[in-house]
């Protein structure tokens, strides 16, 4: 399997591409990261350094891998945070130019905008650029509840609400729609859940909540989901993988200490997922 990664990178720490590639390449997936940034660290430190890369310089790159003659060998084209309205045009050009190239080719969109917590943390743009051009465009997206909510104008809080959100989020074009972060008001306390729904059916799992925020885990939980899903089929079995790893990789993060995802110690747990977690069909 092929990835073309369109995402930011940071020379410390990891998030976007540098959370990323590491897990996808660990299951043995070929990865083509392509930076949109390349800062010293993430923002959420409040000061970095380095260069936001131009829409233009983003495509230039793109182009050269396309006269490589790759694009007949990529299976998918994943992006996360979109950093400027420029970024968006360029990816969805990308995804088509993969598109004509190999029609089996998919386009999974995180679309970073955002969470519960800390409300739109993008440009007031780049909502309206995801909602109206990009993610219509993919097959795959990965929001949070918030997030979900916020592209469909509704304001999901129970089970019911979330399909019917993701439902929502399906008629704009992604045929597969998988929610992070989904606190529905009677889930048990300390808990925490994701859902994914397709046109096979709607599945659940639930997890402990840890008491930590770490920047990153959202990246290689799109990562990990897409290449699972690619790679199977099953939208149920690539949610069991992917909840199993991302939740032991926040474990070992967590137990750490640290501030920053332990992306590399937690590697075995990429590669052969203990899948300790029940996936629940709801529909």
């Amino acid at each position: 399997m092929k990835i073309l990664s369109i995402q930011s990178a940071v020379a410390y720490g990891h998030v976007g591409n540098s959370a990323a590639v590491f897990p996808l390449q660990r299951i043995g997936v070929e990865v083509l990261p392509v930076y949109t940034v390349t800062f010293s660290n993430h923002t959420g430190y409040g000061a970095w350094r380095g260069p936001l890369i131009s829409p233009d310089d983003v495509r230039e790159v793109i182009t050269g891998i396309e006269e490589r003659g790759v694009f007949p060998e990529i299976d998918v084209v994943l992006s996360g945070y979109q950093g400027s309205e420029g970024i968006g045009d360029v990816i969805v050009d990308a995804v088509a130019r993969v598109k004509a190239a190999n029609p089996d080719a998919v386009y999974a969109c995180d679309p970073v905008m955002g969470n519960a917590k800390s409300g739109c943390f993008v440009a007031p743009a780049i909502p309206v650029l995801l909602r109206e051009k990009v993610v219509p465009a993919a097959d795959i997206i990965t929001p949070n509840q918030f997030e979900l909510g916020f592209l469909t104008g509704t304001e999901p809080a129970t089970i019911d609400e979330t399909l019917e959100a993701a439902d929502l989020a399906r008629a704009m074009g992604p045929k597969t729609v998988l929610v992070t972060s989904v606190e529905r008001p009677d889930r048990a306390d300390g808990t925490i859940e994701m859902l994914v729904v397709d046109d096979a059916g709607a599945w659940i799992v639930q997890t402990p909540l840890l008491p930590m925020k770490a920047n990153g885990s959202g990246d290689v939980t799109a990562a990990l989901f897409t290449a699972h899903y690619r790679r199977t089929g099953s939208a149920a079995e690539a949610l069991a993988s992917t909840t199993s790893s991302v939740f032991d990789l926040l474990r070992t993060t967590h137990e750490s200490g640290q501030r920053e995802l332990a992306l590399v110690e937690s590697q075995e747990f990429y590669a052969h997922p203990r899948l300790q977690f029940a996936v629940q069909q709801v529909r």
